[in-house]
């Protein structure tokens, strides 16, 4: 049997391509540098964004002022229902509205749904629990159906990928310990970082070429600094008896998998609901490189399918 991983041509191709351009590593970038390789990566890897009838950008107060936000929708207006709250990766550092706006509005355009991203305070100008924070504020506000957003929301949503998935498991957790909240009737934590990823055997197999690096992880936790006592930064410490209807997704080459694989345990151990998607020979990422890695718009379709499935929609 080979050591060696599956990995699928497409995706192949573009870590060659990645690979060819021989650029610094993140962590030798300055903050500015890592930023806007960011959002470079994604312009150059993802699918164009899709046009809808709402995309506009909005505010909600905040622990230490007005979170930036940004409404999606396809239709200009609709009837009560549920409301998506997307949080962006990045490793709570360099992720924004714009690296995960392509993503955004596909999400928003197949499920049918309002779709509100939050612009949480990014570390290291505001290390944990800051984003956490913010991301609770906003979904909160987006509950409570304010004018602004002129969408009664029925339920929320929660749904985001690599430390928004970190947040959209620790909102929820905070959600279900307040009786008076409106209940996230669904969360998409995808390739999320729930446990602590390092001494994983992941993190070692996967540290270099494929796309997030060990060395990265290693810059996002320096700057982000989260307490690892502290359920808000690992998640798996935290009530998993109270979670919410679960579509969790994993990438098989992805250094931060196995924290993903822990969390679906720590599902299956409470007795919850959960879906658990391991999306097999693509990287971190990958709901970010359609474009670059056409065979990864398939992947995201079946994420939404299975959560239009647990919805009942």
């Amino acid at each position: 049997m080979s050591d060696t991983p599956f990995i699928r041509p497409d995706m192949k191709a573009f870590l060659d391509a990645l690979a060819a351009m021989e650029g610094p590593a993140i962590a030798d970038m300055t903050l500015e540098e890592a930023r806007a390789s960011y959002v470079a990566l994604h312009g150059i890897a993802d699918r164009p964004a899709r046009e809808l009838a709402v995309i506009r950008d909005l505010a909600c107060p905040g622990p230490a002022g007005d979170i930036p936000l940004r409404l999606y929708d396809a239709r200009e207006t609709r009837d009560p229902a549920p409301v998506i709250v997307f949080y962006h990766g990045g490793g709570f550092v360099i992720g924004d509205l714009e690296t995960h706006h392509n993503l955004c509005t596909e999400i928003a355009a197949l499920m049918d749904l309002p779709l509100v991203a939050v612009d949480y305070r990014r570390a290291p100008e505001a290390p944990f629990p800051a984003a956490i924070e913010d991301c609770e504020a906003a979904t909160r506000w987006i509950a409570s159906s304010p004018v602004e957003l002129g969408r009664e929301a029925t339920g929320i949503v929660t749904i985001g990928d690599s430390a928004g998935g970190n947040a959209t498991i620790v909102v929820g957790q905070q959600l279900a310990a307040d009786p008076a909240a409106v209940p996230v009737v669904l969360q998409v934590p995808i390739f999320p970082l729930a446990s602590d990823a390092f001494g994983s055997s992941s993190l070692e197999e996967f540290a270099e070429g494929y796309v997030l690096s060990k060395a990265a992880v290693e810059f996002f936790d320096a700057a982000y600094a989260p307490d690892r006592s502290d359920p808000r930064a690992m998640p798996i410490l935290g009530d998993h008896s109270t979670a919410p209807p679960t579509v969790l997704v994993t990438a098989g080459l992805d250094p931060i998998r196995d924290s993903g694989r822990d969390y679906a345990k720590a599902l299956a151990d409470a007795g919850c609901s959960f879906s658990f998607m391991e999306i097999e020979g693509v990287t971190h990422s990958f709901t970010n490189l359609r474009g670059a890695v056409p065979s990864t718009q398939a992947d995201l379709e079946r994420v939404i399918a299975a959560m239009k499935c647990t919805l009942g929609a």
